[in-house]
């Protein structure tokens, strides 16, 4: 049994993490550990103090109990709003506090488009829910990380907002971010539920599709050394071989 652990902001789509564990078909446990939240803005201000180390440390005890291998901030905009610096410095803060490797999810979309650059993935566009100077940010990240951005587009909803949003609202969001000359689409928001679309929107679009949720789970596999092939969680998963460790 391989554990991984995830540091998740208050409530919005952490039931994806069960249908992802389901989805992985192996023996993968997916440990979260909701933080505090603070002010459920997507405000830059309102996203550092989420962010702020106190507010991830408290959670790592619970993790490490666990048995947890690797953790995860899953945190799109708790991460990115720190730069390219800031960000690193954040999780090798969680990394000393919890004794065990540690990302987040800013670092596990850079590191998924790496990945897929094997299947041609050179250019992105960014469908994020995040006000304007919210996204920039995030662009300026992938942008940090060598990850080239054709396109971007926000819709400024409002944080709680995110989280009821269904299949025919991510769609949306999907399709109006995309462009021809991207090869994959990026939805950055944790509070976003995309894991059981993933696969109807790469079949729609063409290409494939990166969801904070999906590339978090990814980068803890990354961390803990183990490859799984999952195709129902998308182009990402049917990069790993076919035997499972």
């Amino acid at each position: 049994m391989t554990a991984l652990g995830f540091l998740y902001p208050g409530h919005s789509a952490e039931d994806d993490y069960p249908r992802i564990e389901q989805l992985l078909g192996s023996d993968i446990r997916l440990d979260l550990v909701h933080t505090d939240i603070g002010e459920d803005v997507h405000r830059v201000d309102a996203l550092r103090r989420m962010g702020a180390p106190e507010r991830l440390t408290a959670g790592v005890e619970e993790l490490r109990l666990s048995g947890a291998e690797s953790v995860v901030w899953a945190s799109t905009s708790g991460s990115f709003v720190y730069g390219w610096e800031g960000a690193h410095e954040q999780v090798r803060a969680l990394a000393r506090a919890a004794g065990m490797a540690a990302s987040s999810t800013s670092f596990a979309f850079v590191h998924a488009v790496r990945e897929l650059g094997a299947l041609g993935v050179r250019r992105v566009a960014v469908g994020a829910t995040y006000p304007e100077d919210v996204t920039g940010l995030f662009v300026d990240f992938l942008r940090a990380g060598g990850v080239e951005v054709t396109g971007v587009r926000g819709t400024g909803t409002a944080a709680a907002d995110v989280a009821t949003w269904g299949e025919d609202e991510v769609r949306a969001l999907a399709r109006a971010a995309d462009l021809p000359e991207a090869d994959a689409v990026l939805l950055p928001d944790t509070a976003l539920h995309t894991a059981a679309y993933v696969p109807r929107l790469e079949k729609e679009l063409g290409k494939p599709v990166l969801t904070a949720n999906q590339v978090s789970v990814w980068e803890a596999l990354r961390l803990a050394d183990r490859r799984v092939n999952a195709p129902g969680l998308g182009a990402l998963f049917r990069r790993e071989p076919l035997v499972q460790a």
